[in-house]
């Protein structure tokens, strides 16, 4: 099956895809339907109505759901194994008071905001977040108030880092598209990614919490389980359980960054496997067998079997909901209506930075992944780039991060990272939308506002 089955005009794109949001904002906010049921139906006749033949109506929505599922349901299922061994070891407990202790009472959530940001150097936004969240709840359950004080900044980390800074594989690849420096883009991203990420997330999410009361969620903090913690694990102990999947995980984007620069052989067998060993699955799994053995010793195996049980029950509805975003996603990407809307402002003469930005929140908007956006706006505008002459190394890293700026904003419906955050802060929809929404707009906004004006200071 190929990515696009047929293009009608892209007027006619542009309106499927506008009704198929219209009907999902109607069906869950208005009528109060089901998010998965509404997603469902909706992808059903955004596919039909798209021009999509009938015997690939289908299969586009399974492949769509299917992979999205691939990616997410490993990563929640351990990541939930991982945060409720931690929560209820008191492992959570402990890093909550090192935070306090340094930082005060007040600045927590600059606490959490600024671990985030160094968890999200090697790791993927879903993971890390999902590993984050047990400390989060910690934090959030001792001093009180919305949980979006706590949580946003630190969601909002992770996002910058994943989309601003390598060795994350979008702007890995849109780098390589544009021939940009690595080295260079990876000072650049840092500047951009920690100005950015405090003015549109940390202050941000210190007045959503403020205006938005979010009780502490069921997700990952639980307290159907009774049992307290027999002693409290070191300090080091749990630092080292955080650290390890961000080591790991380094293992692969790090030595991946590196083949892609030329300075090692991506071919070597030692190679492959220590790539294999950083894939972020594999990572969060050697993590959870760490943490078994770790805490076996106080609480015994088949307590600890009982955790893990308990720690997914409530995290189905977060997998099916994320997996019934990506079909969705999936849909738009097969039906072609990204790439022809992307192909509305290729040649209209405006400046590439600024193409480069409305392409890719075109793409964004479109078909929900940021990923997809970014690496697909490299491409698109690659000859662009080619043709423009007096471009610097610098210029090159401006335009990747204005593309990722583009990929950033606007997440809704379609982005599986908006389901993943509404469902395991507890949060509704319309809510989502006012916070999760708005601070990822915030955030790729303010870094392409960065980068424009950089591109004329330098």
């Amino acid at each position: 099956m190929q990515d696009i089955i047929q293009t009608p005009s892209p007027f006619f794109l542009l309106s499927v895809a506008a009704l198929s949001i219209v009907a999902l904002l109607l069906l869950i906010i208005k009528c109060r339907v089901h998010a998965f049921i509404s997603l469902i139906f909706v992808s059903f006749f955004t596919a039909v109505i798209a021009g999509i033949p009938s015997e690939e109506v289908v299969p586009t929505l399974m492949s769509g759901f299917g992979g999205t599922l691939a990616s997410v349901a490993l990563l929640v299922g351990l990541g939930a194994m991982i945060g409720k061994l931690l929560e209820v070891s008191g492992g959570a407990q402990v890093l909550a008071d090192k935070l306090i202790g340094k930082f005060g009472a007040k600045k927590s959530p600059l606490a959490l905001g600024v671990t985030s940001l160094i968890f999200g150097f090697p790791i993927f936004f879903d993971a890390g977040l999902i590993v984050m969240m047990p400390i989060i709840f910690s934090v959030a359950n001792r001093f009180g108030g919305s949980l979006l004080i706590y949580a946003l900044p630190a969601a909002g980390a992770f996002a910058v880092m994943h989309a601003f800074v390598p060795p994350h594989p979008g702007p890995v690849a849109a780098a390589g598209f544009l021939g940009a420096d690595i080295g260079l883009l990876l000072m650049v991203g840092l500047l951009v990614a920690v100005p950015t990420w405090y003015l549109g997330s940390y202050l941000f999410g210190v007045y959503s919490g403020h205006k938005f009361h979010i009780s502490l969620s069921n997700i990952l903090h639980s307290t159907e389980s009774n049992l307290q913690p027999i002693k409290l694990p070191r300090f080091a102990t749990v630092m080292s359980i955080l650290i390890l999947p961000m080591l790991l995980i380094f293992l692969d984007t790090g030595l991946n960054t590196l083949t892609a620069a030329g300075i090692i052989d991506g071919s070597n067998s030692l190679t492959r496997v220590l790539r294999m060993m950083g894939k972020t699955p594999i990572a969060l799994l050697i993590t959870l067998l760490v943490c078994l053995f770790v805490f076996s010793k106080d609480y015994g195996m088949k307590k600890l079997d009982s955790l893990c049980s308990e720690s997914l029950a409530p995290i189905c509805g977060v997998i099916l909901i994320t997996g019934a975003g990506g079909m969705y996603g999936g849909v738009l990407r097969t039906s072609g209506i990204g790439d022809a809307l992307a192909g509305l402002f290729t040649d209209t003469g405006m400046p590439v930075i600024v193409a480069a930005f409305v392409i890719a929140t075109c793409l964004r908007v479109a078909q929900g992944s940021a990923t997809v956006a970014l690496t697909t706006t490299a491409a698109l505008i690659s000859p662009m780039v080619a043709s423009t002459v007096g471009l610097s190394s610098l210029d090159l890293c401006f335009i990747v991060i204005a593309i990722a700026g583009g990929a950033t904003v606007l997440s809704h419906f379609n982005d599986s990272g908006f389901w993943l955050v509404s469902r395991l802060l507890e949060m509704d929809e319309k809510t989502t939308l006012r916070t999760w929404t708005v601070m990822e707009t915030l955030l790729g906004s303010i870094a392409f506002l960065i980068v424009l004006v950089l591109s004329f200071v330098f």
